[in-house]
């Protein structure tokens, strides 16, 4: 499970330039005539965290769970962010709040430590993201794989 992160480079974007000569020196000089557009990020990697897939299945990807790529705004993060902070303050409504989803390679559906691990991971990880200071130059995108 992947959120990623990319970043678009205009003509004069020095980061581009940058990415480009360290590419250059490290011995890819077949590179020297093309245009670096875009940085794609992994911004966050959860592993058979099946309660935030299907918040993304749910919430992003209009009931679609086919290992697609769907865009996520800064909104979704925000909200999948508080909705975590919410299932920690209340425990015992996990299961309504955030529910385990079962399926192909989708780990246990307990709520239990492995649960509440996933969870702090993505609270502390969406804000990282929310903390950068260009994270309005980002465009964000989730997918699954198996």
């Amino acid at each position: 499970m992947y959120l990623t992160a990319e970043r678009y480079l205009g003509f004069s974007d020095k980061l581009a330039e940058k990415v480009k000569e360290n590419l250059i020196f490290s011995g890819i000089p077949e590179l020297e005539h093309m245009e670096i557009k875009r940085l794609v990020y992994e911004a966050i990697y959860w592993r058979k965290a099946n309660a935030i897939h299907k918040w993304f299945v749910d919430n992003v990807q209009e009931g679609k769970d086919d290992c697609g790529r769907y865009y996520v705004s800064k909104e979704n993060l925000i909200g999948l962010r508080d909705l975590c902070k919410r299932v920690l303050q209340d425990k015992d409504n996990a299961q309504t709040l955030l529910p385990p989803e079962t399926g192909f390679f989708f780990g246990g559906t307990e709520i239990d430590q492995y649960y509440f691990d996933d969870i702090n991971h993505t609270i502390e990880s969406i804000e990282k993201l929310l903390a950068m200071s260009f994270i309005d130059d980002l465009s964000f995108e989730y997918h699954s794989s198996w």
